[in-house]
């Protein structure tokens, strides 16, 4: 029995021509993925390592990291009075003229209660307030971004930033006047780390850190001098960090901006960043066009008929009428014994409708009306000019 030998290279040539194509599609999207990869590890990277906030956060009983125990012990031994307050009653109480009031977990607070607070006759010092905080105590200081510049020098006047000389702020917010104030330890932006405006006879001071009051960072650089100065300036202090149930409607006050963390919002914007290389990526290729073989032979007859429809389905009776009276004058022209140039030249149309006037019954009026006049009404009209322009070529060749 003979059999058919299988062909030279068995299946061996699909499978090489099926690895190739996936290897060409590889290398050709490999750069992007690897860049949306590195992106999305970087995103979740900082989010890990960025210091979750505990409940503890800046309390001045709290021996933990991000607690406040250190500072109010140090001030209490510089003979400064410490209160610790845990609601709005409590510190309003225990506020008074000469008085600090350091007000640190604002998000806690309602509106009604930062009203009241912002009435206080005691110098304030905001800690990373939120927006709405700032809206009621310093309305002229808006909130402009995170920076991650940690050590600066104060650029100001203001003695207790002069002082302290160089602090580590780590991650801070940044802050802008709109006017009278001081702005000290500023970015490369001129945005301020920490903004000092009057408030009749005493102050309102923004610090956009939590750093230089917490346990962990307070021995770094001049972090204890600047927050001993800013608490201390006066007889006495009142530390406000709001309990959470005795507040707990005061997290509905914190914008959109305040919840959402760092990382998330890091996030976000690289993955429009991504989206907007994929773009780039997809368009790249915008060369001149290149002419390729069809893969198949397609009538010039269905051609007509496509663009034809295309034309009706949009009314597009100009572009119809046009294209008829463009190829009319293009088979006109060399009847007539004119360049093959004037056929689309304005400046000749008057010498083509001469001509074909003359190898023709009708009129310049009416030739021109046919070959260069205005667009059909509707569709009857541009078959009647399908009709006439027929007949202008069938009179030139016949003449």
């Amino acid at each position: 029995m003979v059999t058919a030998s299988p062909p030279r290279g068995g299946q061996a040539a699909p499978e090489a021509t099926a690895r190739q194509v996936a290897g060409r599609r590889w290398r050709s999207a490999r750069g992007v993925v690897a860049a949306i990869l590195a992106m999305i590890v970087v995103a979740v990277a900082l989010a890990a390592l960025r210091p979750s906030t505990s409940a503890g956060a800046l309390d001045p009983e709290s021996p933990k990291q991000d607690g406040g125990r250190a500072l109010a012990e140090i001030l209490r031994q510089h003979g400064t009075q410490v209160t610790v307050a845990r609601n709005t009653e409590a510190a309003l109480a225990a506020a008074a003229p000469g008085t600090v009031m350091v007000v640190t977990r604002t998000e806690r607070l309602t509106e009604e209660e930062l009203a009241r607070l912002s009435n206080t006759q005691a110098s304030v010092v905001l800690v990373r307030p939120t927006s709405f905080a700032l809206d009621a105590f310093a309305p002229q200081v808006r909130r402009q971004g995170p920076t991650y510049e940690e050590t600066d020098e104060p650029g100001c006047t203001l003695q207790a930033a002069t002082l302290a000389g160089r602090v580590d702020f780590h991650e801070s917010e940044t802050y802008e006047t709109s006017g009278p104030g001081t702005d000290c330890y500023q970015t490369e932006y001129g945005a301020a780390r920490l903004v000092q405006i009057p408030n009749g006879t005493a102050t309102v001071t923004v610090l956009g850190s939590t750093a230089p009051l917490t346990n962990r960072r307070l021995a770094e650089q001049g972090n204890a001098a600047l927050a001993m100065n800013l608490a201390g300036a006066g007889s006495s202090m009142v530390w406000l960090v709001p309990d959470v149930h005795e507040s707990g409607s005061g997290a509905g006050q914190r914008s959109l901006g305040d919840l959402l963390p760092f990382g998330v919002k890091l996030l976000i914007l690289e993955l429009l960043v991504a989206v907007l290389l994929v773009a780039l990526w997809r368009a790249r290729r915008l060369g001149p066009v290149v002419a390729e073989a069809l893969p198949v032979i397609v009538r010039s007859a269905e051609t007509v008929e496509g663009r034809a429809r295309l034309y009706r389905a949009a009314h597009a009776r100009d572009r119809a009428s046009d294209a008829l009276r463009s190829g009319a004058r293009e088979r006109l022209v060399p009847l007539l014994g004119l360049p093959r140039s004037s056929a689309q030249d304005p400046s000749a149309a008057q010498e083509i409708v001469t001509a074909v006037a003359r190898r023709t019954m009708y009129d310049e009026t009416y030739v021109g009306a046919a070959l260069y006049g205005p667009q059909p009404l509707d569709d009857a009209g541009l078959i009647a000019l399908t009709d006439v322009l027929d007949d202008l070529e069938r009179q030139v060749r016949e003449s």
